[in-house]
């Protein structure tokens, strides 16, 4: 059995790959982004595709975007709903009493 910090699979002298033997590099620009709190970030992206509106700064989680004086602004953070509020959105207290009592009417009459 091997000793239990022994390195397997590799060899004495065996190290990361040059970049001149992993080949060429597709070429790549970088594009610079804001966000809210002044933070710069600058992914590098293929030259032939369209950089994305927004990206996320990897410092805050706030969306950036490439105008230095405009960026975007801070998500609306809403509170959480409960199942309850999202049914009150739909149905009126009218709709509510008349499903609850045609409910309460299958209910008597399954009993009787």
């Amino acid at each position: 059995m091997a000793a239990g910090n022994a390195i397997r699979g590799t060899r004495v002298g065996s190290g990361p790959m040059r970049w001149a033997e992993r080949g060429e590099q597709a070429p790549r620009r970088s594009i610079t982004y804001w966000c809210a709190n002044g933070h710069v970030t600058e992914p590098a992206f293929a030259a032939e595709i369209t950089p994305p509106a927004t990206w996320d700064c990897p410092r805050c989680g706030l969306p950036a975007g490439q105008d230095e004086q405009a960026p975007p602004e801070r998500p609306r953070t809403e509170p959480y709903k409960t199942h309850l509020a999202y049914v009150k959105e739909r149905r009126s207290e009218e709709d509510g009493e008349a499903i609850l009592a045609e409910a309460l009417a299958r209910l008597r009459q399954r009993r009787h």
